[in-house]
């Protein structure tokens, strides 16, 4: 049987991903200001009780924001985002699929996040809207598999993520030319100032198998 490809290829980035300027307050990666002032106005509308984060603020692993986005034109999402995890792997633990000779150049990072969907829009099916920032101040979009990855699934949000829903999930990316993850980012789109997470990288360790309960002895007497 076929291994089956990699649904993205590793060079795939956001198209403002070149719009690194040379450092302005505009950049990408963790240099964004680290103190950003709240605006009496939200920048999208968002339900009663939702306080979102600034724009700009930089975070660490563990740490929760609350943002909004345009999933389309006529649509406001919100999510609590909390960044759980960084981890990376080695290229081999796709082995089961096609590489590209750039993918298999690559390195691999796994993003573990819980999410809950605090608006009013059910984005079901949708990409979770989390990007990495490489070393190149790139943003790097994760990539999709056309079948299961248990060690980390990759996928869009449940077909049902109504207002109140949550899931933990986690999504791969690939790092062009054995490139680093500087930072996780929520930039749904150019002008936006982004939101970032920074944290220790560790090493991934698949999850131990769980004990099977001994199966207690049968009674002599049967």
């Amino acid at each position: 049987m076929k291994a089956p490809a990699l649904a993205l290829a590793v060079s795939a980035v956001l198209a403002l991903a070149g719009c690194s300027t040379g450092g302005g307050s505009d950049s990408a990666g963790p240099s964004a200001s680290a103190t950003a002032t709240p605006s009496a106005t939200p920048y999208l509308p968002v339900p009663a009780g939702v306080t979102l984060t600034p724009p700009g603020s930089q975070l660490s692993v563990g740490d929760a924001a609350s943002v909004a986005y345009e999933p389309r034109q006529d649509q406001v999402g919100a999510l609590d985002i909390t960044v759980t995890a960084l981890e990376t792997t080695k290229i081999e633990a796709f082995s089961a699929w096609q590489l590209s000779d750039a993918q298999k150049a690559s390195t691999p990072y796994y993003v573990r996040a819980t999410i809950e969907n605090v608006g009013e829009t059910d984005l079901g099916g949708r990409p979770v809207p989390l990007y990495v920032v490489n070393e190149n101040d790139v943003l790097l979009e994760a990539t999709p598999f056309a079948s299961s990855f248990k060690p980390c699934p990759s996928t869009p949000f449940p077909e049902k993520f109504g207002p109140g829903d949550s899931a933990d999930v986690c999504l791969v990316y690939l790092a062009p030319d054995r490139g680093e993850l500087e930072a996780v980012s929520f930039r749904p789109e150019e002008t936006f100032n982004p939101i970032t997470w920074t944290g220790e990288v560790v090493k991934y360790q698949p999850p131990k198998p769980e004990k099977k309960p001994k199966d207690s002895k049968k009674s002599k007497n049967g």
